[in-house]
């Protein structure tokens, strides 16, 4: 093998390594897996994006004066944006790494914009994405959690309305909801929202790419009075490299209160309109590419196929005993549940077995355990194969019968507090669950199933110290 001119690996000894170590992830394109990555299908349009990644991989997004080609990127990405979502004349924006940074901005500038409240809340419906609990423990902003309607799974707007009160600094909707891909009542929620002087955001992440081009989509957009800010991520259904998302103000005052500045240091003077200082321009000019390939048209047929792939496999699992849709997709996300005959950790552990990664979701209050499947344009063509390999799933679940978690382990479960979960603790509940190594260690099996039916049995915050602890093994150097 060549030998490296620097002294270090070389070129072969790289790049086969790392085609090994990704040997073990899911394949980020085929279609075939329905959660995490987006998958247009079109092998142009990637390649193109890989160049602009590359080409701009180098340059710093911190300072819009030193790169002023990302500066024009990423406002030509806003103004594109903003027509598709139709902003109003005077519209602001600022493109993040994700949809978490801009549900975390827009929950700082809610924040910020309200000095005068010393213990500032949120109203939240309970499906709104998990981002923004994330903000409330990164900022102080108390969730005020308010249960959705329990056949739509939207959002209740006269009980999100009774929320509202005096420490409210923002009110959220879901353009879709990701565990259930339905629209809230949008219009109902701004207008509470207005009529008490509070922001209203709508988290359009997952969705802001799509419903603008399905004509019988639910009014979302800033058409709506009271719709204050918008979150559309570019990584999801515009089909670009991760990570960009956009966030969107109706007004530059809106805006300002998530950017920082600070001169109280010798060094220069720090500006972000983000939270990111430094950042690379590779993602936003790979954004930038692909959306240019692709443009309306294109994305008008991504968004087509993959609606009516996502309707073809919701008419197709009513004809699979003991699977159901929990509720017609408003978008190309969709919900599935079963009876008590079968469990959905089991089929996606036997969907997995099949080449076909589906996304298991926990229990939530009176919601029960379900699966999330993603559609994407990559992913049409595929799902008469798919839902072959999902009735072949339903029939091997059913064979075996739903997971049994034991009852002393449940009750141990139940039992922990997570305040107190420290190493100790956590080495005896891994080998009480069938997760400790040979040599003790943490050692995740192929099937899920198991775990994830006792990760079900428990209470949310002993779920989170669970999964934290799994974490923190996971991401130790050997």
């Amino acid at each position: 093998m060549r030998e490296s001119t620097t002294g270090g690996w070389s070129r072969e000894q790289i790049l086969g390594t790392l085609e090994a170590m990704q040997a073990h992830d899911l394949p980020a394109h085929g279609g075939r897996t329905l959660a995490y990555v987006y998958d247009s299908g079109l092998a142009e349009a990637d390649a193109v994006g890989l160049e602009a990644l590359a080409m701009f991989a180098a340059s710093n997004g911190l300072d819009p004066t030193a790169f002023p080609s990302l500066l024009l990127m990423e406002n030509d990405l806003v103004a594109w944006a903003g027509r598709l979502l139709d902003a109003p004349a005077g519209f602001v924006g600022s493109a993040t790494s994700g949809g978490t940074e801009s549900l975390l901005l827009t929950v700082l500038a809610a924040r910020e914009s309200r000095p005068d409240i010393d213990a500032p809340s949120m109203v939240l419906p309970t499906t709104a994405h998990a981002a923004f609990h994330k903000a409330a423990h990164y900022f102080g902003v108390r969730p005020v959690l308010v249960d959705v309607d329990p056949v739509t799974f939207r959002a209740d707007p006269e009980a999100m309305a009774r929320a509202i009160d005096d420490t409210t600094v923002l009110v959220v909707a879901s353009a879709p909801s990701y565990a259930h891909g339905v629209v809230d009542p949008v219009p109902q929620i701004a207008a509470a929202a207005a009529a008490r002087g509070v922001r209203c955001h709508v988290d359009a992440c997952v969705g802001g790419w799509v419903l603008p081009f399905l004509d019988d989509a639910p009014p979302w957009t800033f058409a709506v009075d009271g719709v204050t800010s918008i979150s559309v991520d570019l990584h999801k259904y515009a089909y670009t490299p991760k990570g960009v998302s956009l966030l969107l103000h109706r007004d530059p005052a809106l805006r300002r209160p998530q950017y920082f500045a600070s001169a109280n240091w010798p060094g220069y003077t720090m500006l972000n309109s983000t939270v990111q200082s430094t950042k690379s321009g590779g993602p936003l000019a790979a954004a930038w590419a692909v959306v240019h390939h692709i443009g309306d048209d294109g994305y008008r047929r991504l968004v087509r196929q993959a609606r009516e792939a996502t309707l073809a496999l919701a008419d197709a699992v009513t004809e699979i005993p003991a699977l159901s849709v929990v509720v017609a997709p408003d978008a190309t996300l969709l919900t599935l549940a079963t009876d008590d005959t079968c469990d959905v950790f089991t089929i996606a552990d036997e969907m997995l077995a099949r080449g076909w990664f589906v996304q298991p979701q926990m229990t939530y209050r009176s919601m029960p355990a379900t699966l999330h499947v993603t559609l994407s344009a990559a992913t049409a063509p595929s799902v008469p194969e798919f839902v072959v390999a999902l009735r072949e799933a339903v029939a091997q679940a059913q064979a075996a019968g739903p997971v049994a978690v034991p009852p002393e382990l449940a009750g141990a479960v139940v039992a922990l507090d997570p305040e107190t979960l420290d190493d100790a603790a956590f080495d005896g509940l891994l080998q009480a669950a069938g997760l400790a190594g040979v040599d003790g260690d943490l050692a995740i099996p192929e099937r899920m199933a198991a775990v994830n039916a006792l990760l079900d049995a428990a209470p949310p915050r002993v779920r989170e110290a669970l999964l934290l602890g799994v974490l923190d093994r996971l991401s130790r150097p050997a």
